[in-house]
């Protein structure tokens, strides 16, 4: 789950970590309010799930409550497009009005789970401002890490090591340990996927502070907190997610035409790529779990529907806890209360499947029972 990045400074600030004074507006008139108490002088930046704002326009500095005012017109309400939005863009619904910084130098600082060694890692670069992909790609040198054992945490060594590693100046590298400390602290007590501070900077007062915040969550941790998923801004989100979230399936919209349900998270993976092998182009990732019931089989249907794209579904299932034959008899129950009128191509594999095939070759539906998954999408692939 993703937050704006004002959620994301008052989460961090909670922690300790420096951030600047800043408050949310959602209207023109609240953001000269908040202008006001930051003495007439403020960033406006605009507040989307995006990277890559200041490029496209969303950020601008004011010097006056006029040019407050100009720049929360022309933000509030329009379509900004970034690198991570796609062409369609997202549009702009909240400002963060924030106090001027005195900068005098940026950095970056990320926290990140590392899959290999199962620990997190911190990474930190004195390319602060620039994409960590940019910098990774064209000078991996000047990215630093450190690998953080669980059981004691990140080491005030480990800190001042980074600190000194990315050109902090020596007066003010406590003050950047400790700026680390609170964010690993965050991190792992928030169950966070990413945290990233860019820029992190250094002011001409000698502050050290987050600019700029990004926070992740791990959506199976949310569970514990509560106060994290009150942040939730269903606006940013695709509607066929927060729908499907509704009941416990996993659903991700691709660009694609065919429609894909399927039982596993790898399951799924698999038969994207085996539709791609075959030409076609998978519409979306939709995992129902290991105990889909036709209810849960039911509103996948629907959900894949409601894309516009889609011109054809590929059910891809494999039974061992949950059984062919009440899939299939979801699989027709879901086809006849939302009229599919479009071809669906059905893989059975494992419990009962004889059963299923024959409760799908019964329904008098036109329904494809497939035999193996390249069979399926290869069939699925050839009727759209």
């Amino acid at each position: 789950m993703n937050i704006h990045e004002y959620q994301a400074k008052a989460v961090l600030a909670s922690y300790g970590v420096a951030v600047p004074q800043g408050k949310v507006a959602f209207t023109v008139e609240e953001a000269v309010e908040a202008a006001k108490e930051l003495g007439g002088k403020a960033v406006v930046k605009a507040q989307i799930h995006a990277g890559g704002r200041g490029k496209a326009g969303g950020v601008k500095l004011a010097k006056s409550l006029q040019e407050v005012e100009q720049h929360a017109r022309e933000l509030l309400g329009k379509t900004l497009v970034t690198h991570q939005t796609g062409p369609e863009g997202k549009v702009v619904k909240r400002l963060l009005i924030e106090q001027l910084s005195n900068i005098q130098k940026e950095y970056y600082i990320g926290l990140v789970v590392d899959r290999n060694t199962g620990r997190v890692v911190m990474m930190a670069s004195g390319e602060g401002g620039m994409e960590i992909e940019e910098v990774a790609a064209k000078t991996p040198e000047k990215i630093f890490r450190a690998t953080i054992d669980p059981a004691v945490g990140l080491l005030p060594y480990q800190a001042r090591q980074l600190a000194y590693s990315i050109g902090i100046p020596n007066e003010l590298v406590k003050k950047a340990a400790q700026f680390m400390t609170a964010l690993y602290h965050c991190f792992v007590d928030k169950d966070c996927s990413v945290a990233e501070i860019n820029p992190l900077v250094v002011t001409a007062e000698g502050d050290v502070m987050a600019l700029d915040a990004k926070l992740n969550f791990d959506d199976n941790a949310l569970y514990r907190h509560p106060e994290i998923l009150e942040l939730r801004d269903l606006d940013e989100e695709d509607p066929k997610e927060i729908e499907a979230s509704k009941y416990g399936l996993n659903y991700i919209a691709l660009d694609g035409n065919i429609g894909c349900m399927v039982n596993g998270a790898g399951l799924a993976m698999a038969t994207m790529d085996t539709i791609k092998y075959y030409g076609g182009e998978p519409a979306n990732f939709l995992d129902v779990g290991g105990g889909a019931s036709e209810e849960k089989v039911t509103e996948a249907f629907k959900i894949i529907l409601s894309d516009p794209k889609v011109k054809g579904i590929l059910v891809n299932i494999f039974g061992g806890i949950m059984k062919c034959d009440v899939i299939a008899s979801g699989v027709v129950a879901a086809a006849r209360q939302v009229g599919l009128d479009k071809p669906l191509v059905v893989r059975l594999e494992g419990t009962n499947v004889e059963q299923g095939k024959k409760i799908l070759n019964e329904s008098g539906l036109n329904i494809i029972a497939a035999d193996s998954l390249a069979d399926a999408a290869q069939r699925i692939v050839s009727l759209v």
